[in-house]
């Protein structure tokens, strides 16, 4: 897979927006390396519904917008449509809730991707020690547990396996309810793309929540990207 640029500034002051829309956010990480679910992007409903046909029945349809960070929080996500009918419908309703301060809007649909557990990875950078690559456990177990890992970037592969390593449930990195252990080399693929975005400055963080683990493979069906303030 086709490694993301060190510097993508030139896109990145070109929007003009503190995050990325989850379209150009998956298209980010997707193009460093990170094994994103498939999707397309729509303008309209009767587009979403000819996409859905194509992907593959049942999707999730959500309203996306370089100002729309918290899709889920403002009700902008429609998930397990199993027809062109229900996703037209739920594709229309989104676009009416659109806000006059989420700017221009489009539409993206992805089919659902199923598994019995999940992981988050990201990138975010502290004020003391820079940019850091994290992984951890997500879904419902993540307050619970609260199993999360850090490292420095940039990561080489084996420093990624080694954070992989620092997790606490391990066993659940393993073969699981008849499903196969996860894909390390995926899952290691993903935090070395993470630390490849560290190159540049103008990415403040990314989120991939959640990375779903199906058939072994964690794979993102979330991004979302923050960037830093294009300067006047």
């Amino acid at each position: 897979m086709a490694h993301v640029e060190p510097n993508r500034s030139g896109l990145l002051e070109k929007l003009f927006v503190p995050t990325l829309s989850e379209a150009h956010s998956r298209t980010l990480v997707a193009d460093a390396g990170v094994l994103v679910s498939s999707w397309a992007s729509a303008e309209t409903a009767q587009q979403a519904a000819q996409a859905a046909q194509t992907l593959g029945f049942p999707v999730a349809v959500k309203l996306c917008g370089d100002a729309i960070a918290h899709k889920t929080e403002r009700g902008l996500v429609r998930l397990k449509l199993t027809d062109a009918a229900s996703v037209e419908a739920a594709a229309a309703e989104l676009l009416a809730a659109a806000l006059p301060e989420d700017g221009p809007v489009n539409l993206l649909i992805s089919p659902m991707v199923t598994g019995n557990r999940e992981l988050i990875a990201g990138l975010v950078r502290d004020d003391q020690f820079g940019a850091c690559v994290m992984v951890g456990v997500g879904g419902v177990l993540a307050e619970a547990i609260g199993d999360v890992a850090f490292r420095l970037a940039p990561l080489s592969p084996l420093d990624a396996q080694e954070l992989i390593d620092d997790l606490a449930s391990q066993t659940l990195l393993g073969a699981f309810r008849g499903e196969p252990a996860v894909d390390r080399s995926t899952l290691v693929s993903i935090l070395c793309a993470l630390s490849t975005l560290a190159q540049d400055p103008n990415i403040v963080s990314v989120d991939l929540n959640p990375l779903i683990v199906t058939d072994g493979q964690p794979v993102a069906v979330d991004a979302l990207v923050e960037v830093a303030e294009a300067q006047s």
